[in-house]
């Protein structure tokens, strides 16, 4: 016995039966009106498709595919989202320059954005992830990130993937008024123009916050979501104090793009919020404003 391409077992040769191998031939053979055809027009098979080219061969900066549209891309606005806003705003604290490209998940090699491509080295096509762009972006400028290496960092970290960002994804997604003003409107609506496949994907959205918000509490209380979220606003109030920056760094750096990526968003009257308990919240803390309104300028 061997193996098909497919890993299915094939017989090395059929059993000799008098004539059956010539009636199994004369089963398989091809009829003679269709072998002329053939004869004409044979089968080629041709070599794969090499990958798709860069869709800018000649680009000569880098650039950050981020979620936004396609004017917020050429002016260099915030992103709407707050992971592509942490990354675009780090590196433009750290001053490497680069062009926006609007973008969505389904084009990112690692399935979430932001994803870069870099200037250099040149003819290089390996997009730079996430989870990977504060070393590169270290590497390119030699800046500095000494609070990774603080307990504190991690810490104060945690407020904000956690208390504020549950607060997020409920105050976006699953708040009805703010998901058909704002959700629908930056996600759903530019993916597709089909009614159908915008229901679907509305609700695919919102049942990712749910299952999300789920992972830690065994159900969602959006009292207490927005509850966790005041006393993160009062801790980081309170860890900036009468600083400029955070950790009293002389420039921003990744915690304060950090915490921009949300602040901003919050604060934004452009966004179209329609409930925005979390305004009300991070209001209370004017040197989070000031430090917001401060960052605001690098755009």
């Amino acid at each position: 016995m061997t193996d098909d391409n497919h890993g299915r077992n094939i017989p090395d040769q059929l059993p000799d039966r008098g004539r059956e191998p010539h009636r199994i031939r004369d089963f398989f053979s091809v009829p003679a009106p269709v072998k002329r055809v053939f004869d004409r027009f044979p089968l080629v098979t041709y070599p794969s498709n090499e990958l798709p080219h860069c869709a800018w061969p000649k680009r000569h900066g880098n650039r950050l595919f981020v979620f936004t549209d396609a004017e917020g891309a050429r002016r260099g606005r915030p992103s709407f989202n707050p992971q592509c806003l942490k990354w675009q705003a780090y590196l433009r604290f750290v001053g490497i320059d680069f062009e926006l490209v609007p973008s969505n998940n389904h084009a990112s090699p690692s399935g979430v954005l932001p994803f870069l491509l870099p200037a250099l080295p040149v003819g290089t096509s390996a997009p730079i992830p996430s989870g990977k762009l504060q070393k590169w972006a270290i590497e390119e400028v030699h800046c500095e990130e000494e609070q990774q290496l603080n307990l504190r960092f991690e810490v104060y970290s945690s407020l904000l993937d956690n208390r504020i960002r549950n607060a997020w994804l409920y105050h976006l997604y699953l708040n009805r008024e703010n998901f058909e003003a704002v959700a629908r409107r930056l996600y759903v609506d530019p993916s597709t123009a089909d009614p159908i496949v915008r229901t679907v994907l509305a609700s695919q959205l919102q049942q990712a916050a749910r299952d999300e918000l789920l992972k830690s509490s065994p159900y969602i209380d959006a009292s207490a979501l927005e509850a966790e979220a005041a006393e993160a606003f009062e801790a980081l109030s309170t860890l900036l104090g009468e600083n400029i920056h955070f950790f009293n760094r002389p420039n921003p750096g990744l915690f304060d793009a950090s915490v921009f990526a949300f602040t901003h968003l919050i604060l934004d009257s452009k966004m179209g919020w329609k409930y925005n308990r979390l305004e009300q919240l991070l209001s209370q803390h004017g040197n989070l404003v000031q430090h917001r309104d401060r960052l605001l300028k690098f755009f």
